[in-house]
């Protein structure tokens, strides 16, 4: 049985649900968000949150970079789910579980849950800081309309940056020119928090 940190969707939006990426830079929601879910966030199991609406899931989302690269990652035939097979993201995400609470000040889960997600797909052999970007969210399916996003970036030291599950993943580093011409070229591979986020990529990275 698995727990997962949720929001009631009530006490974390006001009168109106943002779509797509919502960049920190341009817009103060972001701060208002983040406190709202570090200070009202509670574990439910994951099987009710799936089902109900009205919560929703918090995934850390985070790409990582490298000078002016993205690590961009594919998902292979035997990973887990067949409907991923062949899926290219540039965020490593997860839901936070009740681990990442232990030993922790309060609302300090976000990052522990976001560090643990990278540690389990990657190995970064690099000293790296996370820089929270924005927030994303999709109410346009069932899946999206139960999770929110924490986007951040990984700022790695070196391009000392490999997968962990070699027979599930494969990643390597790409250009942000380059990324975002293969996003309008096979933009259905992405995974739509992906998309959402190459449609902004300089507004993320800077």
């Amino acid at each position: 049985m698995e727990f997962v940190y949720v929001v009631k969707r009530y006490e974390l939006f006001d009168l109106s649900f943002p779509h797509g990426l919502v960049a920190a830079r341009e817009d103060g929601r972001v701060a208002t968000w983040t406190e709202r879910i570090r200070r009202r966030g509670f574990f439910v199991e994951r099987r009710h949150a799936e089902q109900d609406s009205s919560f929703k899931q918090i995934i850390p989302y985070t790409l990582v970079a490298h000078g002016d690269e993205v690590l961009l990652l594919e998902r292979l035939k035997a990973g887990g789910e067949s409907r991923l097979h062949g899926k290219l993201s540039i965020g490593v995400g997860g839901h936070i579980n009740p681990v990442d609470g232990l030993g922790e000040e309060p609302g300090a889960v976000l990052e522990a849950g976001c560090r643990r997600e990278l540690d389990e797909e990657l190995v970064l052999d690099t000293p790296y800081a996370l820089q929270s970007v924005g927030v994303i969210n999709d109410e346009s399916g069932d899946v999206g309309s139960v999770h929110f996003g924490l986007v951040q970036v990984a700022r790695c030291e070196r391009p000392a940056v490999s997968v962990r599950e070699t027979h599930q993943l494969q990643g390597s580093f790409i250009g942000r020119r380059a990324l975002k011409e293969l996003a309008a070229r096979e933009r259905g591979r992405f995974e739509t928090w992906s998309a959402l986020i190459i449609d902004r990529l300089d507004e993320v990275l800077g």
